[in-house]
């Protein structure tokens, strides 16, 4: 099983970014839910968005209106794109699968970077 986030970068403060995430399993497992969590120095991983397999969704307060989760079920993809960036949105966003049988695993993170 495999989780690899993509997109991260450096943007200036209300730009976009998009970030990709492809969870695999040689078609063996399936995904019942995906998202995204962010970890800033010095503070705990919290959730930014979800999404279900039936395409529910759920954000943190702090991105609503400006993050767009969404998830491609054929391909085991989520993206998050991210609008009106902020620097307080600087974090390293880790995508996170939710798998039938397996349970919880995480890609390795990508740096998110937005200068005032």
């Amino acid at each position: 099983v495999q989780v690899v986030e993509s997109g991260g970068g450096l943007v200036q403060a209300g730009g976009s970014l998009r970030l990709s995430c492809v969870a695999s399993s040689g078609n063996i497992f399936s995904i019942k839910t995906m998202g995204w969590y962010r970890q800033a120095p010095g503070k705990q991983r919290e959730l930014v968005a979800t999404i279900t397999e039936g395409g529910s969704t759920n954000y943190v307060d702090s991105v609503n209106g400006r993050f767009t989760i969404s998830r491609d079920n054929v391909k085991n993809t989520v993206y998050l794109q991210m609008n009106s960036l902020k620097p307080e949105d600087t974090a390293v966003y880790y995508c996170w699968a939710n798998w039938v049988l397996l349970g919880d695993t995480w890609g390795q993170g990508t740096q998110v970077t937005v200068s005032s």
